[in-house]
């Protein structure tokens, strides 16, 4: 045919259809109605052929019956009057002993969609269920689902739910499965098909009959059934177990999916099934499918959060390859930092270093977050890969790692003195407002110890007026002011300059705002301004620094196998456009584990200065009576790295004889203490980790929750008002075990508090803390703070 417009070419082909030459040619015929499909699948508007094509119905031509009844399906309901006369042909072909024209006219007719012809297509419908051709019974059992949806208010048939009910016995499998998903329809408003004993059993047996989106369909109905008893538990635990392993990714995940849901009252089988699965979630993370390779990657986020060391050995198949995409590269990049272990560290970062320098700037960027996130358990190592980054000067990745290194010190403040030296000259290569904003908060939270803080920041107030970002002008502001408090001879000047600036002539009021409110800060007493801008510098939720306690698989058992794990970022989600991380910290956590009754104000509360002095805001709770030791304060400056931590300690250990009482020696004194609370072990390590950061308390590293023994290393510096010495307090929580409630008639348990304390199932945790130098006093107010952090944290668990 030769080209030509749309009304021309429908013009033609009504001329060919309306040809009696043609129409007695079957195979010319033929051709002329492939003809108008094949122009409807190129876009012309050919439903004026519609009266010309219903006439072509009427043909014993399989092949031309299949062409004309899918015109029909896609324009009929442009012409619901002359669709009518289509109905009694297609109830023809119903009786027709060709099976195939049979599943092809139901098909057909419940394919119309027009509700005023419901009540010709019933009759038919409910004689293909009974139909001696499998492939009838599916088509019609189908198409019971596609007139319920015509008419989702009307009810259904009971005879007809009872006739699906009974062909989920039928012996094609795909029937069986179509029944299960037209029931799942028809049966919607009531929560869809019930699943029994018997059916559950009849659908687990014949399983492996079915195809393999059959068997995800069935699997995934299975899971609201709940075994009556243990035994039928075990059985259809048993009858599922060879899915597990099934080579067909839905398949699995369906299974692993239902495993979970049964046992959900058994952790140790479902960690079974989760130890089974690695081999396909391995296979699947290498389909050539990135559809596929992304999904398993995503779900493999999930599972890591309740085992973090399922795929530790296998951290090698997540390293990227070139040819990935980018979205690809990133989820890879997360589920390497989950696995990050002593063994494996080196081998990691390395890896993650190389892909800091890719051509792709998310994949970069993404790669130095992935170094920041695993630097707050491995911060000497990252560091160093980190600032070897910004020698590269550009700009992209150097504004990647200044912010990456700001979320860092943030988290682990030891890291600050490191940094501190290798921000200088970085103001010369960032460009963008992002990485300029984090170099500000770095600036002015760390800027006693930057030689060239007050010149950096000048060269920013200088170029205030052509500056358009209204969030890095108010980061310059706040940053100006928290180095006016510990460099006020060098910063007063530009301080000056720059309030004058944001009151008199910025247009903006946030900026102006905020400008006003420093400066009325500034004309009351200098402590004041101190109290409101010198706030913590690290964050008080982030939880364990080393380590990550293995979620419950109960908080995640329903997202899996959905598409809920797709649409997360990922399980820690590190922001390359936040700003300053203490404005997100102040801002209250729905889900935050912190005890509401664990009032900071009640607590000895220190504050930090920027000679790293302390200052005492508020009377302490649980602490010995006024005048005992009222002027010890707590304080976490300076900070203990890990390693640093761990050699005093096992050093300490080492030279250390057991005994109850205090050991004063020359270099530090050792002394070990009980305290009986409740339900702290069980507590969340977040809720633990920010309840000791409120009273100046350090954690650096925990067991998991649950697990015995259970253990807690932390350590804080103790001051006294009266002189400028501070001692170094490290301790160790120890839990081995339920406390024991039996005791001798004679009577080991001396006085009502004991004795209540063990009836009430308190358990009992060791305290073993080393001093350096010797200070009783100072030990005495630690363990007094201590205690009341651990009972508030008890009554609040129990």
């Amino acid at each position: 045919m030769p080209y030509l417009s749309g009304k021309e070419t429908v013009k033609e082909l009504r001329r060919a259809l309306s040809n009696p030459n043609i129409q007695s040619d079957p195979l010319r015929y033929r051709n002329t109605v492939l003809k108008v499909i094949r122009a409807m699948s190129q876009g012309v508007d050919v439903s004026d052929l519609f009266s010309e094509m219903v006439k072509a119905c009427a043909t014993v031509d399989v092949v031309q019956k299949k062409l004309v009844y899918v015109f029909l399906c896609c324009y009929a309901h442009l012409n619901p009057e002359l669709s009518l006369l289509v109905v009694n042909t297609l109830r023809k072909d119903c009786l027709d002993p060709n099976p195939m024209v049979r599943s092809l006219a139901l098909r057909s007719m419940t394919n119309l969609r027009l509700p005023s012809l419901v009540e010709y297509v019933e009759q038919p419908l409910t004689a293909g269920l009974r139909d001696r051709a499998a492939c009838v019974r599916r088509v019609a059992v189908l198409g019971w689902a596609k007139l319920h949806n015509l008419q989702p208010g009307s009810e259904i048939d009971g005879a007809v739910v009872n006739e699906l009910y009974s062909l989920l016995r039928d012996p094609d499998p795909i029937v069986m499965v179509n029944c299960l998903r037209a029931l799942e329809e028809v049966l919607k408003d009531e929560g869809g098909v019930v699943i029994n004993k018997p059916i559950t059993h009849h659908l687990l047996n014949r399983l492996k009959e079915c195809d393999t989106w059959g068997q995800s369909e069935v699997l995934r109905v299975l899971q609201r059934y709940q075994p009556q008893s243990e035994d039928e538990l075990f059985d259809i635990l048993s009858l599922l177990d060879s899915f597990l392993v099934s080579p067909h990714p839905p398949v699995m995940a369906a299974t692993l999916s239902l495993f979970l849901s049964l046992c959900s009252g058994l952790p140790a089988v479902s960690q079974a099934a989760l130890e089974r699965v690695r081999g396909p979630l391995l296979a699947a993370c290498g389909s050539g499918s990135r559809e596929m390779r992304f999904t398993a990657l995503c779900h493999i986020q999930l599972l890591l959060r309740s085992i973090p060391g399922l795929l530790g050995e296998h951290y090698k198949r997540f390293f990227c390859s070139y040819a990935e995409p980018a979205y690809i590269k990133r989820r890879k990049m997360q589920v390497l930092v989950e696995l990050v272990n002593d063994e494996n560290v080196i081998m990691i970062l390395d890896e993650l270093k190389g892909y800091c320098t890719d051509v792709n700037t998310d994949t970069a960027q993404a790669a130095i977050s992935a170094i920041g996130r695993i630097g707050r358990s491995y911060s000497d190592k990252c560091l160093e890969i980190l600032t070897g980054l910004l020698g590269l000067k550009q700009d992209q990745i150097t504004s990647a790692v200044v912010q990456t290194i700001r979320d860092l010190v943030w988290a682990c403040p030891q890291c600050s003195d490191a940094v501190s030296s290798a921000l200088e000259g970085c103001e010369e290569v960032l460009q963008d407002s992002q990485g300029r904003q984090a170099l500000l908060w770095l600036l002015g939270a760390y800027g006693e110890r930057i030689s060239s803080a007050p010149y950096t920041l000048e060269t920013f107030i200088d170029g205030v007026r052509s500056e358009t970002s209204m969030e890095l002008k108010m980061e310059l502001l706040t940053s100006t002011m928290r180095l006016f408090l510990c460099r006020p001879a060098e910063t007063q000047d530009m301080l000056g300059r720059l309030l004058h600036y944001c009151i008199e002539e910025e247009r903006d009021m946030c900026v102006r705002g905020q400008a006003l409110l420093y400066y009325r800060l500034l004309q009351r007493e200098i402590e004041e301004t101190r109290n409101v801008l010198q706030v913590r510098r690290s964050d008080p939720s982030m939880g364990v620094l080393i380590g990550r306690p293995p979620e419950p698989i109960s908080q995640w058992v329903s997202s899996f196998n959905t598409l809920e794990p797709l649409q997360r970022c990922s399980v820690e989600v590190e922001s390359t456009s936040r700003g300053s991380p203490e404005h997100l910290a102040s801002i209250p956590k729905p889900n935050a584990d912190l005890p509401d009754n664990l009032d900071c104000r009640k607590l000895e509360m220190v504050h930090l200065g920027s000679d790293g002095t302390a200052q005492r805001l508020g009377g302490p709770a649980g602490l010995p009576a006024p005048g005992a030791e009222p002027s010890v304060t707590l304080s976490l400056s300076p900070p203990v790295t890990p390693d640093e931590f761990e050699r005093l300690w096992m050093q300490r250990r080492a030279s250390h004889t057991e005994q109850e009482s205090a050991d004063e020696g020359a270099n530090g004194t050792w002394i070990e203490d009980t305290i009986r609370c409740g339900a702290v072990p069980h507590c969340s390590p977040q809720s633990l980790h920010a309840a000791m950061q409120l009273v100046n308390i350090q954690t650096l590293a925990f067991t998991p929750t649950h697990t015995l023994p259970w253990k807690v290393f932390l350590y804080t510096h103790t001051l006294r008002a009266d002189t400028s010495c501070s001692t170094l307090v490290l301790g160790e929580l120890l839990y081995a075990g339920e406390l024991n409630p039996k005791r001798s008639a004679e009577g080991e348990m001396e006085g009502n508090e004991q004795t209540q304390a063990t009836a009430a199932g308190d358990k009992e945790i060791k305290v073993t803390l080393w001093q350096q130098p010797h200070d009783v006093s100072a030990l005495r107010v630690f363990l007094s703070v201590l205690t009341t952090v651990l009972h508030t944290l008890s009554s609040e668990v129990a």
